[in-house]
């Protein structure tokens, strides 16, 4: 079934860095601004820019995620002739292991599903970043410059280079180098993390990269420096929108936070509709002595307390007395009456017992950061969690 384009999305990560909240779920299936998952999004973007067959990688905590999806329904990507299709880790006859060993790896081991298609173009991209983004308008670009491989590229500040892969390109505006996480960047064109390649030339590339054993198995780190070791052109494709890698504790706050403005990332554009798979819940319900000031409040929420600047997800309980402040409450998080919930997020199904107080203001030490409670975690009465702490389980407090 010959296709145009495919998209492939990495969706194994454990997502390390958010600790807690990932203890038994994958990053890309983590709640995100109240209605969403993570994946919501670049499934999303894939369905309302025509891409209609996407392959996703799943690895860590796989059984909620390919559970989430199912057959790609609430993102219409269920079509007789594509779809969406879980792809897991696989092992054939004489092999000792199976997981993806890299980001290269993972498409490698997926060579076999991509030919069903054969494609000319493959889209490479990563389950755990929030934007909104037309890959039809990358893809044509992509093939008027005859690219081998075009990179999405974002421009930051010359500060803000050093944490990510950055393009610098030559005379004719491709790219002449690629520098992972430099310590004095050339340029501010930082990778996104989203590629389109011509699809027998990644194959060629993918091969070789399986079959050297000092490589890294990844886009980044090989295959991108392979291709303009050999000549390939690679052309960068700027991206001037909302893009946040929420890899972080810090960063997913933030882009929580971020969902509260519609300048930044308007999630109410019905040209451009970011789809999820629902609960089944009833509305959200607010009391008679409840205020809720600058917030998303979703389906199946119970507010009698008082919520500022905070985004709650479904089925999130707010008694009278208490107050939840520039935080986020992951579903069935519960705040009861007297406790204090400011700057933090509250994991699924965590109860904040009475006179309890969750994290503080910034106080513009080097010391503070967002306090995080995992996913059913009992935080006891009159507790208090400090700033930038981090509770995995209920004795810690």
């Amino acid at each position: 079934m010959k296709k145009s384009c495919i998209a492939m999305l990495l969706a194994g990560g454990q997502g390390s860095r958010l600790y807690a909240l990932t203890q038994d779920v994958a990053k890309p299936n983590m709640p995100f601004g109240g209605k969403y998952r993570i994946i919501d999004f670049p499934l999303s973007n894939c369905a309302n820019s025509g891409i209609d067959t996407v392959g996703v990688l799943t690895q860590y905590r796989p059984l909620q995620l390919n559970s989430y999806i199912g057959g790609g329904q609430p993102w219409d990507l269920d079509s007789t002739d594509g779809g969406v299709f879980i792809l897991p880790p696989y092992q054939t006859a004489g092999e000792t292991g199976s997981w993806f060993s890299g980001t290269a790896n993972a498409i490698y081991q997926n060579i076999g599903f991509i030919e069903m298609y054969d494609p000319d173009n493959v889209l490479i991209l990563s389950g755990d970043h929030i934007y909104k983004m037309d890959y039809s308008k990358m893809l044509r670009e992509h093939i008027e410059k005859e690219a081998a491989c075009t990179i999405a590229v974002l421009q930051v500040s010359m500060e803000e280079a050093t944490r990510f892969g950055i393009m610098n390109l030559g005379a004719d505006g491709y790219v002449e180098q690629f520098e992972e996480k430099p310590k004095k960047p050339k340029s501010d064109l930082a990778s996104m993390g989203i590629y389109i390649f011509n699809w027998k030339k990644l194959r060629k590339y993918l091969i070789e990269d399986e079959n050297d054993p000092t490589s890294s198995k990844d886009f980044g780190k090989n295959i991108i420096p392979n291709m303009l070791r050999a000549g390939e052109k690679l052309w960068p494709y700027r991206f001037d929108g909302y893009w946040r890698d929420v890899g972080t504790i810090t960063s997913l706050w933030d882009a929580n936070m971020d969902m509260l403005s519609t300048t930044l990332i308007n999630l109410y554009d019905p040209s451009w509709p970011i789809r999820s798979r629902s609960v089944a819940q009833p509305p959200h319900y607010v009391g008679s002595d409840a205020t809720v000031v600058h917030s998303i409040v979703t389906e199946g929420c119970e507010i009698e307390g008082h919520v500022e600047n905070s985004v709650l997800s479904s089925s999130a309980v707010v008694e009278k007395g208490a107050r939840v402040l520039y935080s986020v409450l992951m579903p069935g998080a519960k705040v009861e009456a007297g406790a204090t919930v400011e700057y933090a997020i509250i994991g699924e199904q965590t109860v904040i017992h009475g006179g309890a107080h969750v994290g503080a203001p910034p106080d513009g030490s080097n010391s503070w950061g967002v306090a995080t409670c995992g996913p059913r975690i009992d935080i006891r009465e009159n507790a208090c969690v400090k700033p930038g702490a981090m509770i995995y389980k209920s004795e810690e407090v």
